[in-house]
């Protein structure tokens, strides 16, 4: 299969592409050239300043051939979401995009955005999103800022909305592993919240899912929570993890008595998702870089 990946050479993408590449695939990576990560032989890269976040308008060199499905790592908003479906109906067979579980109305209950009564969880693809938008807008320094403008929820809208181009939507959990939260300082900042409760994924797996997504047929039309199977307690990293100098996150408005799990059950049952990475591994590999 051919894929473009737009985006795609930080953190998750760099193993997206690995493990495309090492299933036979050709790949293209659709990106600004200023981060330079290691990629497998083979890759095509498509530098363009144009590339930027948000990606408003693809290089004639992007638009000139057809791909079997296009991965967008980067997609933001309505704007850029709604621009790579037009750009890409009649292009691609299919669009896959990452979102995130900050959609859920859950997310909202929990940073105190959209109070009201506890959402039950696991939260399974089917429940309740957020009514109230741009989760960030109130951090943006600036309109120009892209948080100003950050809504998953718009970009699922627009992806999942075009009849002529099939969408793929995945909601990621939060992801660690070298190269990112590396130090897990979110779990040291929530220590004296011990029993609560977050879905996170170490990247080589949350990669793993993204790649079956992208590959499989039965995928298309279909929205998949990204994560562990079983969602632990603070304390119950925290036994796992040696001592850290990360300050606990002691003045925040959270709402710890809202967790934030996924049922995960979707992509593993539709489509076989399995861990790639043992969690054990995956904190040695994140804690000794």
């Amino acid at each position: 299969m051919h894929f473009l990946i737009i985006g795609g050479t930080k953190f998750i993408g760099p193993h997206v592409v690995r493990q495309l590449v090492e299933q036979g695939h050709e790949v293209v990576v659709y990106h600004r050239g200023q981060t330079e990560a290691q990629m497998p032989a083979g890759v095509r890269h498509i530098r363009s300043a144009q590339a930027a976040i948000p990606v408003l308008v693809f290089s004639d060199e992007a638009l000139a051939e057809r791909f079997d499905v296009v991965v967008h790592m980067i997609a933001m908003g309505e704007a850029d979401a709604r621009a790579a479906v037009e750009a890409f109906r009649g292009r691609a067979g299919r669009l896959v995009v990452v979102s995130s579980g900050d959609v859920y109305l859950a997310y909202g209950r929990f940073t105190g955005i959209e109070p009201g009564p506890l959402e039950p969880v696991p939260l399974h693809e089917g429940s309740p999103l957020r009514s109230v938008l741009y989760p960030y807008r109130e951090k943006a320094a600036a309109a120009a800022d892209w948080t100003y403008s950050y809504e998953k929820i718009l970009v699922e809208r627009e992806v999942m909305g075009d009849a002529a181009l099939p969408g793929t939507v995945l909601r990621l959990p939060k992801v660690y592993g070298p190269g990112g939260n590396a130090d897990l300082a979110t779990v040291y900042a929530m220590r004296n919240h011990p029993q609560w409760r977050w879905t996170h994924g170490y990247v080589e797996n949350v990669a793993a899912a993204i790649v079956l997504a992208a590959m499989h047929p039965a995928a298309a039309g279909r929205v998949y929570n990204v994560g562990e199977e079983r969602t632990p307690t603070v304390a119950e990293r925290m036994a796992g993890l040696r001592a850290s100098t990360v300050a606990s996150d002691e003045n925040n408005a959270y709402n710890f008595g809202q967790d934030i799990v996924y049922d995960t059950g979707r992509i593993r049952a539709e489509l076989g998702y399995e861990e790639i990475v043992a969690y054990e591994e995956g904190l040695r590999r994140t804690l000794e870089r």
